[in-house]
């Protein structure tokens, strides 16, 4: 399987430069959703390279890649275009916004109003966007990758739980070791001008290919069994308010596919959803307060269904 050996390239790359230190996981994660055709919520306190993984995953995919920095007085217009006026037409152009891209990387979602957090969902869905009653398909490969700071309660307008269920991962990125601290401290320079050299590994074309590929990966019915148990657990679960939907059963089956691939295997096992899990679950359930006051988080929730799910035989 030649593709999975230059996705993994792709990892390796990184790995091996140096650039994005110990953030292995979060980068084969955002490459999962990226070949499940899904879009990427990135949370983590301000300075923990989130912009730089999406820049330097663009650069080794040869995708187009911008970033929109949300702010309180951003409108949709400023996303998605607007038509001006052509003096040498005599008429109305219509001048693309920052959606038109491969790869879009809308920097503090949550400080955008709720108006113009709503101008992405057409797009996140439907990979088009309508202005003025024209419809614009977008150019494949298109993913969101939208951060959040989970510390700001100020000047900020928390997602619905409808939009978050729009995106199929969320990764939950921190602090570096003390190690990687301090290597991060002594090579910043090198790793600055690094990221911005990168050559792609990849090309838009290859990408595409890997995408068709990744719907053949095989998954047997007992993982099918183990999947829907999973889900169904967390509706169950005594700290879980409102459990997760079909849209999220749905999510892990094409994530534990796309993970599946990248490991260069054509099928599905157990260790694959295991592997996933928490980032396709962690913001599709909504606990009691009893139990958060008490410090349950989502992601101890899905450890706890993952140990008491039965994981299907060989």
């Amino acid at each position: 399987m030649a593709m999975p050996l230059a996705i993994g390239n792709v990892v390796n790359s990184l790995i091996n430069s140096g650039f994005l230190i110990e953030k292995d996981f979060e980068v084969r994660l955002i490459l999962t959703s990226i070949l499940a055709r899904g879009h990427i919520l990135l949370e983590g306190v301000p300075g923990v390279a989130k912009t730089s993984m999406a820049k330097a995953i663009a650069k080794l995919l040869g995708l187009e890649f911008k970033r929109i920095q949300m702010t309180p007085d951003l409108l949709p217009m400023d996303i998605i275009g607007f038509y001006i006026y052509d003096q040498k037409i005599s008429g109305f152009v219509f001048k693309k916004g920052p959606i038109f891209t491969n790869i879009l990387l809308v920097d503090e979602i949550n400080r955008a109003s709720p108006r113009t957090q709503s101008a992405l969902l057409e797009a996140m869905q439907e990979r088009q966007v309508t202005v003025e009653g024209v419809t614009y398909r977008l150019e494949e490969p298109f993913i969101v990758i939208a951060t959040q700071n989970p510390i700001e309660m100020e000047g900020v307008f928390p997602l619905p739980e409808a939009q978050l269920d729009r995106f199929l991962l969320k990764i939950v990125t921190g602090y570096p070791s003390t190690k990687g601290f301090k290597e991060l401290i002594k090579y910043i320079d090198r790793i600055e001008v690094g990221i911005e050299e990168l050559k792609p590994v990849l090309s838009k074309e290859d990408i595409l290919k890997a995408i068709d590929e990744v719907k053949s990966v095989r998954v047997d019915d007992s993982v099918i069994d183990y999947i829907a148990s999973i889900v169904e657990a967390t509706r169950n679960h005594p700290a879980v308010k409102l459990g997760a939907s079909p849209r999220a059963g749905i999510a892990l089956l094409r994530v534990s596919r796309a993970w599946a691939y990248i490991d260069g295997r054509g099928y599905v096992i157990p260790d694959d959803v295991k592997a996933v899990a928490r980032a396709v679950l962690n913001h599709r359930i909504i606990l009691r307060p009893e139990y958060e006051v008490e410090g349950v988080t989502a992601e101890k929730v899905i450890d706890d269904i993952l140990v008491k799910v039965a994981v299907p035989k060989p």
